[in-house]
């Protein structure tokens, strides 16, 4: 881990690097080949190998090839440079692990799955520092956006913006049935704009409308409202969720990986393109954008606001 941490960190930070999912695997290099329908995880007696770093715990099912990747970085799973860094490098290593097809994205922190982007990253910090943080945040994206894995978001908590976003470039969503629980992309509350690729993969999931009007008011959805708008695929009670999350993905395993993989790239590689065509300018952007005085204050005053709801 520790010989991988920084090759990585270095990828993210390098100026005008293409992201190592670019030309994600899935069309790429020969799709792996599925060895036949897969058994219920519950049925199968099979070594479960774990790896965990600070902010994130791996468990992988080798029978089934199921991982469950768990954010564990208290007390809201906030998307910080660190976080984004052991993410990328722990989903580098499933992707790396030809015995693993599928995995399942989760929070460890009761009623939150991830509150989103670290306001602190973006708050009086340099440019460069803003130029590292937004390519990981991109870097984020594009991995689980292009991976050859089947992709779950077990959403057993809240998430707006960035955290949305994680759940978003899933294959399949699934939500505790919890109406306190809400998930959006929220950005517009707090004075910024979500940028074209937040855009693109809302509007890939929910439709251009519903997309439109919920990015321009910066909405929080409840539950069973994201239900209703498309938001999330399936509502099942809190215990049920990692269950459900288990059927659904073996479900898709048993398809071909070749035709699962090629149908997904076929559906959004011209979305991933856009953004690797434009990356160094969409950091470009966002520095400008977050470096602006009046963008400076209204993130000032949210972090204010939190520090009062606390005290």
């Amino acid at each position: 881990m520790a010989a991988v941490a920084p090759t990585l960190a270095r990828r993210i930070a390098r100026p005008g690097m293409l992201p190592l999912c670019s030309r994600p695997q899935a069309w790429g290099r020969a799709a792996r080949q599925s060895p036949g329908l897969p058994r219920a995880p519950s049925l199968l007696l099979t070594q479960r190998r774990a790896f965990s770093n600070n902010k994130i715990l791996v468990e992988l099912d080798e029978g089934s090839g199921i991982a469950t990747m768990k954010l564990k970085s208290p007390p809201v799973n906030s998307l910080s440079l660190d976080f984004l860094t052991e993410f990328c490098i722990s989903l580098e290593k499933l992707e790396n692990n030809r015995g693993c097809r599928g995995v399942i994205f989760t929070s460890a922190i009761p009623k939150i799955f991830s509150s989103g982007l670290d306001i602190t990253e973006m708050c009086r910090k340099s440019t460069e520092h803003y130029a590292e943080f937004w390519r990981a945040v991109q870097e984020m994206w594009l991995r689980v956006y292009g991976s050859n894995m089947v992709t779950v978001a077990a959403i057993n908590g809240s998430s707006p913006a960035g955290g949305c976003l994680l759940a978003l470039s899933c294959d399949y969503r699934i939500m505790a049935e919890n109406p306190k629980f809400s998930i959006g992309l929220n950005e517009a509350q707090l004075g910024i704009v979500a940028p074209f690729w937040f855009k693109d993969t809302f509007v890939n999931v929910v439709g251009h409308r519903v997309a439109e009007r919920s990015l321009q008011l910066g909405c929080l959805h409840s539950a069973p409202e994201a239900l209703r708008i498309g938001l999330v695929d399936e509502l099942v009670p809190e215990e049920k969720l990692q269950d459900k999350a288990a059927a659904v993905i073996a479900q898709w395993l048993a398809l071909p990986d070749h035709a699962r993989q090629l149908t997904k790239s076929m559906m959004r590689k011209l979305v991933l393109d856009r953004l690797v065509a434009h990356r160094e300018e969409d950091i470009q952007n966002f520095i400008s954008f977050i470096t602006k005085e009046s963008i400076q204050k209204s993130l000032h005053m949210y972090m204010e606001m939190l520090k009062k709801k606390k005290g």
